[in-house]
């Protein structure tokens, strides 16, 4: 096997691409039955069987227009989906750091699927609806918790930025193809308006569960768990350079690649030996040492659980859940069509967020998008509050156009940030109960959102913006005083700009580790150290076509 590229001046294997594909299976779960809820919660079979109903003779002859869901029974199906996700990515931690990130996975999916078996079996009792709910729950919030951890520790860094945007990625197509099957399903006159919905989602935890058993494990949990020659051909085989020889002869440029990358495979592996050394020799790992403000641990728990909490409060689940009520209470004739352009500049955006999270670092993109989401939050808002939409058809329009806006900048900036900064900012000894920590913050106040946003809609309405565009100026503050810029560095670097007294993390961008004089000179010094033998690696390849002994 041979790198498929280099960045940097360093290798990236095949592998490393499949690991971001395959295990973003688990945003893409996460997605799905996120945008799944907003559209079943207005099909006519739903509302018949789950709502509260004029009564009838027999469940075909409720009159679905006398069918409404009262503001307590939309908010717990809604919200309880986040109940189960709390308290799955606090019970993933353990659960990966016992089993590995692969085999944790698994487990999660075995979760999912329970989840929607009960969902589906559903017939006239919405409790066992929501019930249903909570266990799929279970299953996304441990793997919210396991997927970005893995896929900062199998990447290199030279992408790991967007390789953990790859999650956030799949989140966006999730929703828009939820929204997309939802908008042919509700033309079927059964249960199948909603059951097929549900039932599709078992294709992505089938995929994750069986195809993640081909992917490498995590050479840090590896390494941590003594296990280096396992480590060693993980590392290997993410960077492209297992099997550099061909055919059982090798060439001198052969031997000498193949003496460079095991050179690179080492120094990767001592690397994240000396880490985990420094990281055993002060703490055990325990759920209290995330507490501990030695080596700034109690700092950067804080700061995860802190992001997390304000990519909920920047508000893009408000329209994520509630789409489809919000856009018909506007005035707009088919709220389904409407939820599909928005996910559809989700999910399109966020192919700029991947470029972002890979070329602008993490800091500037996540203050400059928390200003753009507060400035269109706010346009929405005041022209909610201004005039009433349903009869002003063009505040209406314009209140959908900021809404896409606002999306566009989420999806640029914070919805793949935020899961970045969770996979690379914690240290080793720590990093899954750190993790879980700032992902339950993520689902605790998704819960509180997706529980609450009826009672608040139907008390402050449209004024709703205003608040979410206050906690996005917040969020841009946050990060401009806390957050430490971690773009193209390892894992171990990360731990090491941390814990330095002279970095402050206005200035981080430029931290670099003390053999380097700053970032730049890191970066241009590692791409001149590896070009030579990327062109000795082309050049081979070009006389190996020739070579009869090659063919």
């Amino acid at each position: 096997m041979a790198p498929i590229t280099y960045i940097k001046g360093t290798p990236i294997g095949i592998t490393a691409v499949l690991v971001a594909l395959i295990s973003s299976m688990g945003g893409m779960m996460f997605g799905y039955d996120t945008g799944q809820i907003s559209d079943i919660l207005v099909m006519e079979d739903f509302k018949r069987r789950f709502a509260e109903c004029d009564p009838a003779p027999s469940l075909e002859l409720i009159d679905v227009s006398t069918c409404q869901f009262s503001t307590v029974r939309s908010g717990c199906i809604v919200a309880l989906l986040s109940i189960g996700t709390l308290i799955g990515c606090l019970c993933g931690a353990p659960i990966a750091d016992h089993l590995g990130r692969r085999y944790a996975m698994v487990v999660d999916c075995l979760a999912f699927f329970v989840g929607d078996i009960i969902q589906i079996t559903s017939s006239t009792h919405w409790v066992q609806y929501a019930i249903g709910r909570i266990v799929t729950g279970l299953g996304i919030g441990a793997l919210s918790t396991a997927v970005p951890m893995y896929q900062a520790e199998t990447s290199p860094s030279q992408i790991r930025g967007i390789v953990n945007g790859m999650y956030q990625f799949f989140v966006t197509f999730g929703i828009l193809l939820a929204y997309c099957i939802s908008i042919g399903s509700r033309e079927l006159d059964n249960s199948g308006q909603w059951r097929l919905v549900i039932g599709l989602g078992f294709t992505w935890p089938t995929i994750l569960a069986i195809f993640i058993q081909a992917m490498p494990e995590s050479p840090r949990w590896l390494a941590s768990k003594g296990r280096d020659e396992e480590a060693r051909r993980s590392i290997a085989r993410v960077r492209g350079v297992t099997g550099i020889s061909r055919f059982g002869r090798a060439t001198k440029h052969e031997d000498e690649l193949k003496s460079h990358w095991d050179g690179l495979v080492d120094r990767e592996l001592a690397e994240m030996h000396n880490t985990i050394k420094a990281e055993s020799q002060s703490a055990n790992g325990t759920w209290a040492d995330c507490f501990n403000p030695k080596d700034k641990v109690l700092y950067r728990t804080l700061l995860g659980m802190a992001i997390q909490t304000l990519q909920q409060l920047t508000g893009a689940n408000y329209f994520f859940y509630y789409g489809a009520t919000i856009f018909g209470s506007v005035g707009i004739d088919d709220s389904f069509i409407t939820q599909i352009i928005l996910g559809a500049v989700n999910f399109v955006c966020t192919f700029l967020g991947l470029y972002i999270m890979q070329t602008c670092g993490r800091r500037w993109p996540l203050i400059l998008g928390g200003l753009w989401q507060s400035a269109w939050l706010f346009v929405y808002g005041a022209l909610g509050t201004a005039h009433d939409p349903t009869q002003d058809k063009v505040s209406g329009k314009v209140m959908i156009f900021a809404s896409c806006m606002f999306i566009l900048g989420f999806a640029s900036t914070w919805a793949p940030g935020a899961w970045v900064i969770v996979g690379e900012t914690f240290p080793m000894r720590t990093r899954a109960k750190q993790a879980a920590l700032a992902t339950a913050s993520n689902w605790l106040w998704n819960f509180l959102l997706a529980f609450f946003t009826p009672f608040i809609t139907k008390d402050i309405s449209f004024k709703y913006g205003f608040v979410f565009a206050a906690c996005n100026l917040v969020a841009s503050v946050v990060i401009y005083f806390f957050l430490y810029e971690s773009a193209g560095l390892t894992l171990e670097s990360v731990e090491k700009m941390y814990n330095d007294p002279n970095c402050h993390a206005w200035s981080s961008a430029t931290w670099a580790p003390p053999e380097y004089k700053d970032r730049k000179d890191m970066l241009a010094q590692l791409r001149t150290q590896n070009t030579h033998h990327d062109d000795e690696s082309v050049d081979e390849k070009h006389s190996a076509a020739h070579d009869p002994a090659h063919v």
